[in-house]
């Protein structure tokens, strides 16, 4: 009895001590009610952990980088002499005096911007047999006032690329250009420069279907509060975005119904991809080097140094493998395979639950890991994906959400083909004032 007695007591001064250190849980300080700073705020947003390696070079430009700066031109617009008309000696009037030029510097500037109105007349002619002849519009105008070609292609450039959204577009068009602009006028120009662009985009679709390497990622958006998917396929040099209401492999089925047969699909482990018919896989490394980030920590196991140092070596042994290396025995490759093998293989304590499902999951995909190193082009991450769809991303902060389907499909036409023109490093505006020109035919 007095040992039950001895326990009970120490039990409840247990129990004290645990309420009052969880008492300051209750109410805790934080940077909102006290001088506490907000690094110390518990539950506040974890810092993620890069996948960057330290190289020991400094922040900056590094020495021998090419550096820029303005460069003068050799036929200015407009050129101003300053020229002494008084010694700053004597005083003495020395205008008439010859004077020799000893320095120039020049300033670039815009002029004012002021829209240019295109006034279209048509007549008629009675001919000597009576007959009555009236010339006609250019195609295109209709309504007895429009917008042209430049303008259009402006909204498309403000719209797609710089993600302006249309209240603050109409400000812009306004207070720059002197051009009024309603926001039914802004959406009216993006529909008619999409459909203008509508063929261009499905050539940009059947060039990503025949490419040898096809990056591919999805990510979730909003459509009048209800969640739509935007689908990116990518490469190099091309983009191709689509929006649908479906994740799942019914969306690649209806754009890519053959698949991509002679194609490297880059991407993360998503299920509906490996339905895809393609030749090979390549998942993309930095997701699995994240995957890791968060193994290593929930658990601290050898076995997630060991995987990462395996992906890393391999990144690293890409930069040196030559064009003639991809299509013979290469020593450190078969190395990297074997060891990669025997880490898969390799028994785990079953109670690291989330780190032998991990394991699994790569054994079963493992022919996909180090793709890239059998494939010049293939690179050893999706992340040209993840910057295609990041662009969505941002329209989606900017404007909230969308508000119609045909706003979805104007957005991503015209920012499929933005990103392909960027790819191809040739001027956004330029090639939009292109397809503004178009003429649409009924």
């Amino acid at each position: 009895m007095e040992y039950l007695e001895k326990e009970n007591k120490q039990l409840k001064h247990d129990n004290a001590i645990l309420k009052d250190k969880l008492a300051k849980y209750e109410n805790p300080k934080n940077s909102n009610n006290s001088s506490v700073p907000p690094s110390k705020d518990e539950n506040r947003p974890f810092k993620s952990k890069s996948l960057r390696r330290k190289t020991g070079r400094k922040p900056g430009g590094q020495e021998g980088h090419e550096g820029t700066t303005l460069e003068m031109v050799s036929d200015p617009d407009e050129i101003i002499d300053h020229v002494p008309e008084y010694c700053e000696c004597c005083g003495k009037d020395i205008g008439t005096i010859p004077g020799e030029f000893v320095e120039r510097k020049q300033v670039i500037d815009l002029p004012p911007i002021k829209p240019v109105v295109t006034e279209h007349r048509v007549y008629m002619k009675t001919c000597t047999c009576g007959h009555i002849t009236m010339s006609s519009f250019p195609d295109g105008l209709q309504a007895p006032v429009s917008y042209g070609p430049m303008i259009e292609s402006l909204t498309g450039y403000f719209h797609s690329r710089q993600y302006i959204p249309f209240l603050r577009m109409q400000e812009l068009f306004r207070d720059i250009f002197s051009v009024p602009i309603s926001e039914g006028g802004i959406h009216c120009l993006l529909d008619r420069l999409s459909t203008k662009a509508l063929p261009l985009y499905h050539r940009i679709r059947d060039m990503v279907m025949k490419s040898p390497v096809v990056g591919t990622d999805e990510t979730g958006g909003r459509l009048n509060g209800k969640k739509i998917w935007i689908w990116a396929w990518q490469n190099d040099r091309l983009t191709w975005l689509h929006g649908t209401n479906n994740r799942g492999y019914k969306t690649i089925e209806e754009n890519f119904p053959k698949g991509f047969k002679d194609t490297v699909l880059v991407h993360d482990c998503w299920k509906s991809h490996f339905q895809t018919d393609v030749q090979t896989h390549q998942l993309c490394t930095a997701h699995l080097l994240r995957e890791l980030n968060y193994l290593d920590e929930r658990y601290d196991h050898r076995w997630t140094c060991s995987f990462r140092k395996i992906i890393l070596d391999g990144i690293e042994l890409k930069k040196k493998l030559d064009p003639g290396d991809y299509y013979r025995p290469v020593r450190e490759r078969t190395d990297l395979e074997n060891k990669l093998k025997e880490l898969l293989t390799c028994r785990l304590d079953v109670k690291l639950k989330e780190l032998v499902s991990f394991q699994k999951r790569m054994l079963k995909y493992k022919d996909y890991i180090l793709t890239f190193l059998y494939h010049p082009k293939v690179p050893p991450d999706n992340n040209g994906s993840e910057r295609a769809i990041r662009n969505v991303k941002v329209k989606l902060k900017v404007s909230g959400q969308f508000k119609s389907w045909k706003g979805v499909e104007n957005f991503l036409i015209l920012r499929s083909i933005t990103d392909t023109i960027l790819k191809n490093k040739m001027n956004v505006l330029n090639a939009l004032n292109l397809i503004a020109n178009f003429k649409l035919t009924d």
